[in-house]
């Protein structure tokens, strides 16, 4: 048995993909990404719930919001990175992970965290992290 808690927000960012498969996604384009964080829990708190909405929403902001309206290309703690929406999602998922581990979201007892980026109502991408 698991609990689990979603919360959700929206990255607007620009950037462009390495490689031929991306055919013309190699140029400097613009992605909207609905963002959903699901924590998980194999037990609720002494509160009784898995995680601080308000917390975890205001964490996820955060985050989110060091990437929004921004070109990703430029970003110096992504040189190198292909920024496909997979590696968007470890991206976003590690750092809320380091958070949670860093006690930013209480008193929670989480077991994991999945992050996912919806680039539109037909595609979709997750990264699970283990706590």
């Amino acid at each position: 048995m698991s609990f689990s808690v979603t919360v959700r927000d929206h990255l607007m960012i620009a950037h462009s993909l390495k490689g031929e498969v991306f055919g013309p996604a190699q140029n400097l384009h613009g992605a909207t990404f609905v963002v959903d964080a699901t924590f998980r829990a194999s037990d609720l708190n002494a509160d009784g719930i898995v995680v601080d909405i308000g917390r975890a929403t205001a964490e996820l902001r955060e985050i989110v919001a060091a990437y929004s309206y921004r070109n990703l290309d430029e970003d110096p703690d992504l040189l190198g990175v292909n920024t496909t929406t997979e590696r968007l999602c470890q991206v976003i998922g590690d750092r809320l992970a380091s958070r949670a581990r860093d006690g930013a979201l209480g008193s929670a007892r989480l077991s994991g965290i999945v992050v996912t980026l919806h680039e539109s109502h037909v595609a979709w991408a997750s990264y699970e992290v283990a706590l």
